[in-house]
């Protein structure tokens, strides 16, 4: 791994706390992701599984964590298995984690070799009543690639019908909507690996400078800087393209004239940033172009003092798009006596900004959490509203990412140039 792991205390204080939402004599099984094929005998890098990264800190292919809390003997109480190597692995793909390594960076004394899996098992399962099976239920999830776990949650079902079989994705929500103190420090190294790409692109960005080598400005900066690189594929997008919600072509020349909206975010030891920002190509901003980024500004710092705990996220996008409607009625795109008689079921505003304000980040970009769960201090959030208008060729959106607070929220992206001025000045800097 080129990143600095995580302290091995954050996976052994997230086991602890997956251990008490367990039911009595349950055991909970977790595997990794596969490696993915792409054509002939190539393949994808792995992105590993981020619950069982979650539980276990290991970033590793067929890897698998064994939890049973009330097992007789300690040393079944949590297992972890990983990947044997051999000489032809070594040679070819280089060395795995070695049992002390992965006991280093987990935190758990018994790590077996994968190969033991099945009969371990057998021996465990006999005892517990409960199996505890992970699946992906991520509200927007739509897989058509049968997963390990899948293939897992058939096998185990098949051989041992009789157990009571639980899911395991709804105590992870649980879990993973809180960030402890030790995710957030990676967040904020996430964060700050996307500002420095984004202060390299300010004194790049100029009138006929391609999309795609802006995209690679952004890689340039991430790579050196340890990143694993983008958290998401990115969104170069200028001129009439900004108005592409999921613009991801990236291909064409920047025109004098117009503004470029990027939605990138660094990946940093699996946990990820997610940064919009958008700026004049030419380094100036229109008296138009300013009049609508100043008002998403405004609502993006409403939006955050609103955010606080007890709100319900459907009651906070649709205060966010009240305030979007006003700034909608200054900028002339309706007008209140329209915004008065629009139906319920088709608001005005959808037409400018027509995606949701907020979501949760973490190890995933959308990060799991259980349906319209209230907001509460230690959860992490986008912010990112829009101001969208095809007719003019012009498409805004900012997005920063905070952590809820007691009292205030933390900005990761406070020291990331956020005003027109700070961009233009900067620019011209250049």
């Amino acid at each position: 791994m080129r990143y600095e792991p995580a302290d091995s205390q954050l996976f052994v204080r997230n086991r602890s706390r997956l251990n008490k939402l367990l039911k009595s004599n349950s055991i909970a099984i977790l595997h990794s992701n596969d490696v993915m094929p792409t054509n002939a005998d190539g393949t994808m890098a792995l992105k590993q599984n981020t619950d069982i990264y979650y539980l276990s800190g290991i970033d590793q292919e067929e890897s698998i964590l064994l939890i049973y809390p009330d097992a007789r003997e300690e040393k079944d109480r949590e297992i972890l298995f990983v990947r044997e190597t051999n000489e032809h692995i070594a040679i070819w793909e280089g060395a795995k984690l070695t049992k002390e390594k992965a006991s280093h960076l987990s935190g758990i004394q018994n790590v077996q070799w994968t190969n033991q899996f099945e009969n371990t098992l057998h021996r465990l399962i006999q005892q517990a009543e409960h199996v505890y099976l992970n699946t992906n239920e991520h509200l927007r999830a739509a897989s058509s690639v049968e997963t390990r776990d899948a293939r897992f949650i058939k096998k185990c079902q098949n051989e041992y019908p009789l157990h009571n079989y639980e899911r395991l994705a709804p105590l992870m929500h649980r879990l993973r909507i809180i960030k402890d103190a030790e995710e957030i420090k990676k967040l904020q190294e996430a964060c700050n690996i996307t500002e420095a790409g984004f202060r390299r692109i300010l004194s790049f960005v100029k009138p006929g400078v391609g999309e795609w080598e802006i995209e690679a400005e952004y890689a340039h900066e991430f790579l050196r800087s340890k990143s694993m690189g983008f958290s998401y594929l990115p969104i170069i997008a200028s001129g009439k393209n900004a108005c592409v919600l999921h613009y991801l072509d990236n291909n064409q020349l920047c025109q004098d004239g117009d503004l470029l909206l990027m939605d990138v975010g660094a990946e940093y030891a699996n946990w990820n940033a997610d940064m919009t920002r958008t700026i004049p190509v030419n380094g100036k901003f229109t008296p138009r172009q300013r009049e609508v980024y100043d008002a998403v500004l405004r609502v993006m710092r409403r939006a955050n003092g609103i955010l606080r705990p007890g709100i319900l996220p459907s009651e906070y996008q649709k205060r966010v798009m009240e305030f979007v409607e006003e700034e909608l009625i200054n900028l002339g795109l309706i007008t209140a006596d329209e915004a008065a008689k629009q139906p319920a079921d088709k608001p005005l505003v959808r037409k400018y900004f027509m995606h949701g304000t907020s979501h949760h980040l973490g190890l995933d970009v959308h990060d799991v959490c259980p349906p319209n769960e209230p907001v509460a201090e230690g959860m992490v959030f986008t912010i990112e509203p829009g101001i969208y208008i095809p007719d003019e060729n012009l498409g805004i959106r900012l997005e920063n990412d905070v952590v809820i607070g007691k009292d205030d929220n933390f900005d990761l992206m406070a020291n990331i140039p956020l005003e027109a001025d700070d961009i233009e000045a900067l620019m011209a800097k250049s």
